[in-house]
């Protein structure tokens, strides 16, 4: 047996380029094999068909047909968010340019956690981080896998800052990866405040500031993720700045609204914080994974610090070469800046400003169609892109039911969330591509698929 070629390299572009083409004609096999949103069948349903695709996992011959077999498995069994009836999670699909670029990382494979893996990769993500801090008014940024690590990384910071007694500050609303962050990090319990109204009310978090002691992280959110709520910035700041608590907030929903003239004053207030998550495979149309943190205090992130001497010896570090340890708590990482960056100068702000204010329209145009219906139910107007809606006078118990059967069929994906005490369908329209027809039709799905 030959060896095998490699994506790099003088010879990667030819090595790859019939591969692609095959991964391309596998791709579109078997997304018209699924015929829609979802596979059909369910869960058990799907293992077999993946099963049968797979056959056996380490086989004692290779078989070349296992890029395409292994592809078209996938794409069949694929939760498809390009599709508009796939609209249950804050789960974008790509834009085309960003995939391509993310291609071109998986090909040069650079790993930043040394300036002598990735020269490029470490000047490019450090010209980046800094434009997209700025644009939200803070300082520095890092790369994250997303808004779980960022938030994890900014109780980390806080703990260092004001030590392992700083206590989280959230509401019940905030996102899960507050509280278990906290708990990761061997933090006190959070202090959990209700949101009868979904988000954070200022007044109850001024009386707890008010009766609590000792160092405090108080965690606001801009985009809950079960009704894309914000919270009321400006007062949560002014509570945080009159009791000197410290303030993150988690935007990894709604914090690309910066780019938006038309929505950026949902943002005010953001600046005033000292760590704020974001995350741009949500409004931001990237590939998983593409997460970032910015901090107030580019010195914070010094406490990420670490000294080895075979990635950034001392006398390296003297001599000039960047030191990238201290941008991040992983080691081996890859550079997601790159589709970031790609985006960002092909569409410009204007650009993708117009993709946020397009989806930010169908979730109103959804609920204008809600609310005109009368077989079904608004919770509220939307605040970003997340519509809560279930069908008129349906238990709860119904309202599950609709939304499982929609999945078992394939026919849409709907989330589901809690308000009120009541069960909602969720529908959240990341697809700038989804027109008019498709929220009728999602519709009519849901409305018909209501138990009797």
């Amino acid at each position: 047996m030959s060896t095998p070629p490699l994506a790099s390299g003088p010879h990667g572009p030819d090595a790859l380029r019939p591969l692609l083409e095959t991964v391309l004609g596998a791709l579109a096999t078997g997304a018209a094999a699924r015929g829609g949103p979802l596979p059909a069948g369910g869960p058990e349903a799907v293992a077999a068909r993946v099963g049968d695709g797979l056959g056996d996992v380490l086989p004692e011959h290779g078989d070349p047909d296992a890029l395409r077999a292994l592809t078209h498995a996938l794409a069949a069994g694929a939760a498809d968010p390009a599709d508009p009836l796939c609209a249950a999670h804050l789960h974008c699909p790509p834009l085309a340019v960003a995939t391509a670029a993310d291609l071109a990382v998986s090909a040069l494979n650079p790993s930043l956690d040394s300036w002598d893996q990735a020269p490029a990769a470490s000047a490019l993500e450090a010209r980046v981080t800094g434009a997209l801090a700025a644009r939200i008014g803070l300082a520095d940024a890092v790369v994250t896998t997303g808004g779980t690590e960022a938030n994890q990384l900014a109780l980390l910071l806080a703990r260092e800052a004001h030590g392992a007694h700083v206590r989280l500050v959230c509401s019940a609303a905030a996102h899960h990866s507050l509280p278990r962050a906290a708990w990761l990090l061997g933090l006190p319990d959070p202090v959990v405040l209700p949101a009868p109204n979904g988000t954070l009310d200022p007044a109850a978090l001024d009386a707890a500031l008010t009766e609590l002691t000792g160092p405090l992280l108080v965690a606001a959110t801009v985009g809950t993720t079960d009704a894309g709520l914000i919270d009321p910035l400006p007062e949560i700041a002014a509570r945080c700045a009159a009791h000197r608590v410290r303030l993150h907030i988690d935007a990894a929903y709604g914090g690309a609204l910066a780019l938006s003239d038309r929505h950026r004053a949902l943002l005010t207030g953001l600046d005033a914080a000292d760590t704020v998550a974001l995350d741009l495979h949500k409004l931001g149309w990237q590939p998983v994974a593409t997460g970032f943190l910015a901090v107030a205090d580019a010195a914070e992130l010094d406490a990420l610090h670490q000294r080895a001497d075979y990635l950034n010896a001392g006398d390296d570090t003297e001599a000039g070469l960047p030191d990238l340890l201290g941008r991040s708590t992983r080691t081996t990482r890859r550079p997601d800046v790159l589709k970031a960056a790609v985006t960002l100068r092909t569409l410009g702000r204007t650009g993708l400003a117009d993709l946020i204010d397009r989806v930010l329209t169908l979730a109103q145009d959804l609920a204008d169609r809600v609310e005109a219906h009368p077989g079904l139910e608004l919770y509220d107007r939307p605040t970003l892109a997340t519509v809560l809606f279930r069908p008129a006078h349906a238990s709860d118990d119904a309202v599950a039911a609709v939304r499982r059967s929609l999945l078992h069929e394939g026919r849409a994906v709907l989330g589901r969330a809690r308000a009120d005490g009541r069960l909602w369908l969720k529908a959240t329209l990341l697809n700038p591509h989804t027109g008019p027809d498709d929220l009728a039709h999602l519709l009519k799905l849901a409305e018909g698929h209501t138990p009797a």
